[in-house]
């Protein structure tokens, strides 16, 4: 009998459960592992396109990008950082931001890109945030933030850290006005991220299994010097304690993102 040639590429091993998964079934899934439920990281625009329907997002502030306060450089430039993060995911920034429907509901979306410098926070991001939070409070629409972050960009220092005010400012300001502001955590949301944007939503969801805290655990343990419960620092940790409301499958992250729009009248 003939050697059939299978082209390469076309599985992949879980890093969950180590099954075999034909990759267009996981594609299929929203990447989400059909054996374990492993709900493997998105970049933006897949998220976006996941999230809203079809045609609706309009994205502004695409040109948004962080200059280099610090003239850092380490192994690299921040500037040569930059150049190959927009090479390699097709972004200026870290986050997309713009206004779509969701099953016909208007949002102000907020996406976080993962492969961007691991999600992390500089002056752009900030502002790209605050904007799309001004926005929706200007057109009385509810706003939606998916955040998958390291924290804070360290090659902007202060700058960087200041963005957990203006953002945090900004969502002060939407909700003096009554305003809806609904938080998805993905894995993972730490940092300074998770200290201010990302756990300031009237509704805080997260994805099953997303790593969710400001400190890693070894920093943590260094710190306190006590062992860490099991689970610390998962979604299912954080819904037990209160900091979650609730733990959405990305499958239904729309349909329960419409419910909470619906619920509070927005």
């Amino acid at each position: 009998m003939a050697k059939v040639e299978v082209p390469e590429g076309l599985w992949l091993r879980c890093k969950g459960c180590g099954e075999i998964i034909f990759k267009k079934v996981l594609e299929e899934r929203l990447r989400v592992c059909p054996e374990c439920g492993l709900h493997y990281r998105v970049d933006a625009r897949t998220r976006v396109q996941q999230l809203t329907d079809v045609g609706t997002f309009e994205e502004f502030n695409e040109g948004l990008v962080s200059t280099d306060p610090l003239s850092w450089k380490d192994q690299k430039t921040y500037r040569e950082r930059l150049s190959s993060a927009q090479r390699q995911t097709g972004l200026r920034e870290a986050v997309v931001t713009g206004k779509a429907y969701i099953k016909g509901r208007a949002v102000i979306l907020a996406v976080m890109d993962p492969f961007f410098v691991m999600g992390s926070m500089g002056a752009a991001v900030g502002e790209k945030v605050s904007a799309a939070v001004e926005k929706a409070t200007d057109l009385s629409i509810p706003v939606v933030i998916v955040t998958c972050s390291g924290g804070a960009r360290m090659q902007e220092g202060l700058v960087s850290l200041m963005q957990m005010a203006k953002t945090s400012a900004a969502i002060a300001r939407h909700d003096d006005e009554r305003g809806l502001y609904i938080t998805v955590m993905s894995d993972p949301t730490t940092a300074g991220v998770a200290a201010s944007y990302a756990s300031l939503g009237d509704v805080i969801l997260a994805e099953p299994k997303a790593m969710i805290g400001f400190a890693g655990p070894r920093v943590i343990w260094n710190t306190v010097k006590a062992e860490l419960p099991e689970g610390f620092q998962t979604a299912e940790f954080m819904k037990e304690h209160g900091f979650v409301d609730r733990i959405v499958d990305r499958a239904d992250l729309r349909s329960e993102i419409c419910r909470i729009i619906d619920y509070c009248g927005k």
